[in-house]
């Protein structure tokens, strides 16, 4: 459960990304400044200006990115999800109600539960794939069909056992897969810097939920979805047993809708949570280190050093004015100190502190050695506490507080996020289901 730090090395204008991302890296070949510093003027006159003035001239020059824009997009995006999974959920059981009223008369004298949906659902699927297996049994040459039906109940035989809530992470797990397989390709991996790795400083809000389906990785990828297979369906299984024991009365077919509503805003908080943290603390301590006169280059004595010096401070284009990664250690030293970060890991750990806080009595165990079963509070606990020594200590290889936004997150969720659920959902009428 990683969310990482990629890095680019910017070379001239090309991209070239190092898989072993040991340190963060800029999500552009030049850093701009922040729109919302409103800059007007270029940033060799600011540069100029900065140099010969005092440290707060420095950071009043720089200003401070927002994060105005990030808090809405997360509270629109948020509510939206709840929303649409609220409404999505109703439409699902009440086809599920009719189909199962018309197709079985006793359901008009006896009460549905959810069980009884859950289970019909699951009928459904099974005749499903068994009528496209004599389809494409009956449609393959006979020499083929003792392959066709090895590769086909490989496949879909362990997808008809799994519960709903694996299967839904498997199919994330796929969505990951795709972007990562994006990933390789040298001409796109300038736009996927962009738009599939949030960084703080970009102004962009919607990396908040492109980038936690975004893996550079292969090593990423699998431990993410290791632990999605595992932990999400967890989740998953406590949300449907939460509805069914606290309102049994609020007839619900599947909770696929409320786990992803829960998994996207799980995974756009923790973004926001650790875009907040390098925002309002972590920029301005850098620009305060950079404005001390510890910092501030050395005066040019000869013509060739100040020339030299002149050429490499920025350059300007038609779309704007960016600073050459040659200046004079500026960029450098932003773009190291706040990385974009990607990664599924935010949602993930809100997924497996609200499994720890509804199981305590569930043991986890390691896929390596050793792989003894432990608590899984003990577990989540000292994953938090390694996250809280590293947010402190200011490790850059993984994204800390993102992992800490997300258990904040799922805690919050664990506590509150059911009984929200049901008052977001009208009571269903099961009287008026049945007779109709």
């Amino acid at each position: 459960m990683l969310r990482a730090s990629p890095r680019l090395w910017s070379l001239g204008c090309r991209q070239v990304p190092q898989l072993k991302c040991a340190r963060p890296f800029s999500t552009r070949p030049f850093l701009r400044y922040p729109r919302s510093a409103g800059l007007n003027e270029s940033v060799s006159g600011a540069t100029n200006t900065v140099f010969e003035e005092s440290g707060p001239s420095f950071a009043s020059k720089l200003g401070r990115p927002s994060v105005r824009k990030q808090v809405l997009f997360f509270l629109f995006g948020s509510s939206t999800a709840f929303l649409y999974a609220a409404w999505r959920t109703e439409l699902e059981t009440s086809l599920v109600l009719d189909r199962l009223s018309s197709q079985a008369r006793i359901w008009s004298t006896q009460t549905i539960s959810n069980r009884d949906l859950i289970k019909f659902q699951q009928v459904e699927l099974i005749t499903k794939l068994r009528n496209q297996y004599a389809y494409l049994t009956a449609e393959v040459p006979k020499a083929l069909r003792g392959w066709t039906s090895l590769v086909y109940l490989s496949v879909f035989q362990p997808y008809a056992d799994a519960s709903e809530g694996r299967r839904l992470c498997w199919k994330v797990c796929l969505l990951n897969a795709g972007i990562w397989v994006m990933w390789k390709f040298r001409r796109l991996q300038p736009a996927m810097a962009r738009n599939f790795a949030h960084n703080p400083l970009s102004g962009l809000s919607f990396t908040l939920l492109s980038s936690m389906f975004s893996h550079q990785g292969l090593f990423h990828l699998a431990l993410n979805c290791l632990a999605l297979e595992s932990f999400g369906s967890a989740a998953y299984t406590y949300l449907q047993k939460s509805q069914n024991n606290n309102h049994p009365e609020q007839l619900e077919s599947t909770s696929v809708y409320h786990f992803m509503a829960f998994y996207l805003s799980a995974g756009m908080f923790a973004g926001l949570f650790s875009h907040i943290i390098s925002v309002k603390f972590k920029y301005p301590r850098l620009i305060a280190n950079l404005s001390s006169p510890a910092n501030l280059p050395k005066v040019t004595d000869t013509w060739a050093s100040a020339v030299a010096s002149a050429s490499s401070v920025a350059k300007t284009s038609p779309k704007g004015t960016y600073l050459w990664r040659s200046a004079p250690s500026t960029a450098t030293k932003v773009s190291s100190e706040l990385p974009s970060s990607l990664g599924a890991s935010g949602a993930i750990y809100a997924c497996v502190t609200m499994t720890a806080l509804a199981f305590p009595s569930a043991q986890i165990s390691l896929v390596v050695p050793p792989s003894y079963p432990i608590d899984i509070q003990t577990g989540v606990a000292g994953l938090l506490l390694i996250d809280v020594v590293g947010a402190l200590r200011g490790w850059r290889v993984i994204d800390h507080w993102a992992h800490l936004g997300g258990a904040a997150f799922g805690a919050a969720y664990w506590a509150f996020g059911p009984e929200m659920w049901t008052r977001l959902k009208r009571q269903p009428k099961q009287e008026e289901s049945l007779s109709s």
